[in-house]
């Protein structure tokens, strides 16, 4: 599978009026406990729904049918609210499937929205099972988390904005679960900048399959896990990261907490856990940059409150 730059360029002019452009923000490296000099932070958690999940989901629902059924996700919580908050703005039914593992915030939000949410399992791969029955029954649009050509060139989107607001980074850390984010972001850059992957150690999904030559089933347990634990990780986004992805690195559970804390603390960034894993990377010096190394971390998601010791 091809994604161009141009492929996602002509989807951003598609969904740019129903998503927000999210922004970024240069900090000094010492108010984030850094020792490198800087960093460009994408406030992705800015995005409406609280996630970058927005953008893949409103492309599924401006460039395919939709019918009256409406439409079905399965989610870990992110996804889901956003599917439920494009399908209110553009007045569908929604059925969202989550595991009991989901944040009661993204529960909350895909209630408001108006959504029909069901609870069922344990993990992303229970609550995906439960949808795939719900989208063959009734007929329903199935819009899946990752691993649709749609989810990847709306999250691609994302960079499209960064390569613009942040044109001179060198090296890009992107947070990992099914890999749509990351398989948007690096089909974008195409090799122009490094992109990273970070990945709990809990749920090494990506790092697992880079292992095997292939997608393979990989642990889902983390702090992260509702948002970055699937079972594993996209067949479509694999190839694209074999390919431009420059490496995965693994952090620790304590590490997201202490970078969520940051966040909070040096900057008032309200990050979730799967939010925080990437500059989690960077202030555990799980990823260290080289000197003169020009950084940017995308913060993806905010749908939780800060944890404290």
């Amino acid at each position: 599978m091809n994604i161009s730059r141009e492929d996602i360029e002509r989807t951003y002019a598609i969904i740019q009026p129903y998503i927000r452009r999210t922004p970024v923000i240069d900090i000094e490296g010492q108010d984030l406990g850094l020792s490198h000099p800087g960093v460009t932070l994408k406030l992705e958690l800015l995005q409406c729904a609280g996630s970058f999940k927005a953008r893949g989901a409103f492309t599924h629902l401006l460039t395919r049918d939709v019918p009256a059924a409406g439409v079905v996700a399965a989610s870990g919580g992110n996804h889901g609210a956003a599917v439920a908050y494009a399908a209110m703005k553009r007045r569908v039914p929604a059925r969202i499937f989550v595991p009991a593992v989901s944040a009661s915030a993204k529960m909350e939000r895909i209630r408001a929205c108006g959504a029909e949410l069901t609870v069922v399992g344990e993990r992303y791969a229970d609550a995906l099972a439960a949808s795939e029955i719900r989208a063959a029954e009734s007929g329903a649009l199935p819009i899946h988390a990752f691993d649709q050509i749609e989810t990847l060139l709306g999250q691609g989107t994302l960079a499209f904005e960064m390569s613009q607001q942040a044109p001179s980074i060198d090296t890009l850390l992107v947070a990992v679960g099914g890999g749509g984010l990351i398989g948007g972001i690096a089909a974008f850059y195409a090799g122009r900048i490094r992109v990273i992957g970070v990945e709990p150690e809990g749920a090494p999904t990506l790092t697992a399959a880079l292992q095997a030559g292939a997608p393979v089933d990989a642990p889902t347990g983390s702090i992260a896990a509702d948002s970055l634990a699937p079972r594993r990780v996209g067949a479509l986004m694999f190839p694209i990261a074999q390919e431009y992805v420059d490496r995965v690195v693994l952090v620790s559970d304590a590490s997201i907490r202490a970078a969520q804390n940051v966040l909070w603390d040096g900057a008032r960034v309200l990050a979730e856990p799967g939010g925080a894993a990437a500059f989690a990377a960077l202030h555990s010096r799980a990823y260290t940059p080289a000197s003169g190394e020009r950084i940017g971390v995308v913060v993806s998601g905010g749908n939780s409150t800060i944890p404290r010791s």
